[in-house]
């Protein structure tokens, strides 16, 4: 019990932050460009519409998802079970709070050190590398934890399309009421959603002080 115990706690893992790589991928180059519009309106959109993406429960979310990759399969030969959908279901969801944290604060930088710096002769880029990034760097990695803590949690979930992991473990034991196999799903998930919490929240606290 114990190495299947690891096996699913691995693949877990490996589903949750490849899920979380992505919407990291796709929410900060975002929530800069953002952060560079012109046009408050458009911004506005943006980040309500992909906000309204966690308002869809995960498991219509994750049908939907299925759907989907099953009817272009004509055109693409992509998977609809397994690996691939669980990621897409989990990194949609990931990405607002990273998009809405980096943007946050990134327009939260103080005005004074960005007219001392333009002052300077800083471009709009060095800008913001140099200054709004680091400044806003704690609360991007806030972002992160809030959103590396729900898929850890909503990773469970996928195993209803194949995706494996600590899921795999709940399902079998609902279908054989085995109330084993069921906490040795459930607490295992619960202690990586705690220790990737509690590492975050560490990391995020010694950046702001680190910003100071």
């Amino acid at each position: 019990m114990f190495w299947i115990i690891l096996e699913k706690t691995l693949q877990h893992l490996f589903v949750s932050f490849s899920a979380l790589l992505v919407a990291i991928c796709i929410a900060l180059p975002l929530g800069f460009s953002l952060s560079r519009s012109k046009s408050k309106r458009i911004t506005t959109f943006v980040i309500r519409a992909i906000s309204l993406i966690q308002t869809m429960p995960g498991l219509a979310m994750i049908a939907v998802i299925v759907v989907f990759l099953m009817s272009i399969r004509n055109i693409l030969p992509l998977p609809a079970t397994g690996y691939l959908p669980g990621v897409i279901a989990l990194s949609l969801y990931a990405i607002s709070p990273i998009l809405t944290s980096t943007y946050t604060g990134i327009k939260q930088t103080d005005r004074a050190m960005i007219d001392v710096a333009t002052g300077l002769g800083m471009s709009k880029r060095q800008i913001l590398l140099v200054i709004e990034t680091p400044h806003a760097i704690p609360m991007i990695m806030a972002g992160v934890r809030i959103a590396g803590v729900w898929t850890i949690g909503m990773c469970t979930l996928t195993s209803l399309v194949g995706s494996g992991g600590l899921g795999d473990l709940i399902l079998q034991g609902l279908r054989s009421m085995n109330p084993t196999l069921v906490l040795a799903g459930t607490i295992p998930s619960a202690i990586l959603a705690i220790v990737f919490e509690s590492g975050m929240t560490f990391l995020e606290d010694w950046l702001r002080v680190d910003a100071r």
